[in-house]
């Protein structure tokens, strides 16, 4: 893999390298470990989404967009950058080592969430805070988008989640040998190690998050609730 750096994008790869652990990939772990409270069903899940419904809009917006949406875009707009520069030597050549082979994945991965999570975001967060209504990503919401079009969306966040989990446990990996934290051999294979590791664990949970959406039915008063606004709105 060759790729030509000069002393202005050596900082900015430092910082690509730097904001795919903190905040994003920090943001990434705690959102899915989050997600599992799907599991324990749709109070628990409802609830979870009600604490930060609850905050007052301007600070959870501000919130978003400093720690979580700038970071985010700046990493992924960045790294679309670095792919597209970059020469892989895994493909059709001799060298098929596995960092070559974690270095191809994690380019092909990253082109795959850039879009993704464009998808993602515009029918979660962008139409939550368009329409004003956090139903949208509430349980019974989300059981009834993963259920739909014959399992497809399902499908898409199986994919995204495992894609996801594996760019950011290479990415803790190659993080350490950017840094100089892992300078010898025997340091970087513990951190590959450790790396696999965290894929798996990553991947299994937010699996289950989304199995928790299929394995309880959404609150019927709720439902009922929603239904009878519909077909009775009320008058003013």
């Amino acid at each position: 893999m060759a790729l030509a750096l000069n002393k202005e994008n050596y900082v900015l790869h430092r910082l690509h390298s730097l904001t795919g652990i903190v905040p994003v990939g920090y943001y990434m772990a705690q959102h899915l470990t989050l997600n599992t409270f799907s599991v324990a069903g749709p109070a628990a899940f409802d609830g979870l989404i009600g604490f930060f419904e609850g905050m007052p809009k301007h600070i959870l917006l501000a919130l978003e967009v400093v720690a979580i949406w700038l970071p985010l875009i700046f990493h992924a707009v960045y790294g679309l950058f670095i792919a597209g520069r970059a020469q892989s030597n895994f493909i059709g050549t001799k060298y098929g080592f596995s960092e070559n082979r974690m270095y191809w994945l994690q380019r092909v991965s990253g082109i795959y969430l850039f879009f993704a999570l464009i998808i993602h975001v515009s029918m979660t967060t962008v139409r939550k805070y368009a329409t004003g209504d956090p139903e949208i990503i509430k349980y019974a919401a989300w059981q009834e988008k993963l259920t739909s079009y014959g399992g497809v969306w399902m499908i898409f966040y199986l994919v995204l989640v495992l894609t996801a989990s594996y760019h950011l446990a290479y990415g803790i990996w190659n993080f350490c040998v950017r840094w100089g934290i892992t300078i010898s051999d025997k340091a970087q294979v513990r951190v590959q190690k450790f790396s696999l590791g965290a894929f798996v664990l990553l991947t299994l949970m937010g699996w289950s998050a989304l199995a928790g959406f299929l394995i309880h039915k959404p609150e019927a008063k709720k439902a009922e609730s929603v239904q009878a606004m519909i077909v009775r709105p009320q008058s003013f």
